[in-house]
């Protein structure tokens, strides 16, 4: 079996000048890095003290699964002369903070994408291969919690 390996940087830069001499004393903000690609800012979700226009970790898992699905339904598409004409995916991704008693986890994803596709393609067979590609793509197969599909098929 063929592997592939992933290498990135992720550089904390909120140190404020006291290091984490306390909760208060630092910002949450890094930037995450790859190899000839652009950097992410990156910071925790404001619920915990993050900064609200940065990326923050749980958006960026829910955006590679979104990414990951859409990669593997176009080339479905391609492969089975659909023709994708617009995607867009407005996923939604719910945690538990989790308590004294188990730490914090997802617990679901849903991806919610409208396809246009041409009017002389398949929409039921449009439809049909985001199961296919919910079942080819890494990042799903890799979680421990579910991840649906509500897709919405539209004609040119």
């Amino acid at each position: 079996m063929k592997q592939h390996t992933y290498q990135t940087t992720v550089e904390w830069v909120g140190n404020l000048g006291r290091g984490t001499s306390s909760y208060t004393a630092y910002e949450r903000d890094f930037i995450a890095s790859a190899l000839n690609k652009p950097n992410i800012l990156g910071s925790a979700d404001p619920a915990f003290r993050g900064d609200k226009t940065r990326w923050n970790p749980e958006d960026m898992l829910l955006a590679s699964i979104s990414a990951c699905h859409k990669l593997w339904y176009l080339h479905f598409c391609a492969v089975n002369n659909i023709i994708v004409q617009e995607y867009r995916d407005e996923a939604i991704a719910i945690m538990d903070e989790g308590s004294s008693e188990h730490a914090g986890r997802f617990i679901s994803a849903t991806l919610k994408p409208r396809v246009r596709i041409s009017s002389e393609s398949d929409a039921v067979k449009a439809l049909a291969l985001h199961e296919n590609a919910h079942h080819a793509c890494f990042i799903a197969n890799s979680l421990n919690f579910p991840v649906k599909c509500e897709a919405i098929i539209e004609k040119d």
